[in-house]
Order: structure tokens, then C-alpha cells, then sequence
């Protein structure tokens, strides 16, 4: 791909959004949390209990990185996991008292950030632009699953 194609380039041009975003986030000094750690303790906060497989599945992120990400968060004191009561061979993650105070501080700089992103555009064009993200991924994240059977078969 020549550079001058990359301003056509989808995939090049969500990574760049991403990357202003994410930049934006860490300028507003929220410490010790990435954007991709808060989507974790987020979801995890919103639903308790969660395995890491499930958690998996919630964010969209593949399961060895959620595992990844769970450990950094871990480390960090923001989280805690144990094993699954109903199911010994899987962990179940939930927020510690650290990762609830750090959530209180670091979800209105992400709904911050999430206006700054959403500014960029025409007020008109915001939820037409939220709704076209989403058709994307759902519709790369199906393609996805059928590659995957066909190459398991």
C-alpha cells in the first residue's frame, strides 16, 4: 500500500482515531490505566463475577490479551480474581476497592474524551457515525466467526 493510499485506508484511518483518542485520554493525566484497562475494569464492574472468557466476549478483545490485560490490572491492585465456584477450571474477576475508586476518577475523563471524538464531526452526523462503527464490527466480527469454522472444519 503507497502512502498516498493510506487516507483511503479503513483500517489505517481507525487506527489513527484510535490513536488521537487514546492520546487525548492519557493528556487528561489518568495514571496507571490505559484506555483498553478501563474498557476491562468497566466490564467487569458492570458485571461482577464475569469469567475471563466472558469477559472475553464482552469487550471484544481476544482472550489472551484479556488475560494479559487482567493480569496488568491485577498487579495494579484494580482487580482481584479467584476461581469460578461452579466451574474450578475457570477464574471469575472483580473490581477491588482500588479499581472502583480508579473507575470514579478515570469514566468521566473517557466520556470526556468520547465527546472530544463525537465534536469532531457535524452534531447531525454523531449517532449515524456510532451506528456505522458498530454495523462494521459486527459485520467484520460475523465474518470473523465464519472464517474461523470453515477453518476448524
Amino acid at each position: 500500500m503507497s502512502a498516498r493510499c493510506l487516507d483511503r485506508s479503513p483500517m489505517h484511518l481507525l487506527h489513527r482515531a484510535a490513536q488521537c483518542a487514546e492520546n487525548i485520554f492519557i493528556a487528561r493525566r489518568v495514571r496507571n490505566l490505559t484506555p483498553r484497562q478501563l474498557i476491562v475494569l468497566l466490564t467487569v464492574a458492570a458485571h461482577e463475577g464475569l469469567s475471563q472468557t466472558d469477559l472475553a466476549e464482552f469487550t471484544g478483545v481476544d482472550r489472551n490479551t484479556t488475560t494479559d490485560l487482567v493480569i496488568r490490572l491485577r498487579r495494579k491492585g484494580f482487580l482481584q480474581r479467584r476461581r469460578n465456584p461452579r466451574d474450578a477450571r475457570a477464574y471469575v474477576v472483580k473490581p477491588t476497592d482500588e479499581g472502583s475508586r480508579m473507575l470514579r476518577t478515570a469514566e468521566p475523563i473517557a466520556k470526556d474524551v468520547d465527546g472530544c471524538v463525537l465534536a469532531a464531526m457535524p452534531a447531525g452526523r454523531r449517532e449515524r457515525f456510532l451506528r456505522s462503527l458498530r454495523l462494521v464490527i459486527e459485520t467484520l466480527e460475523n465474518r470473523d466467526a465464519k472464517d474461523r469454522l470453515r477453518l476448524e472444519s
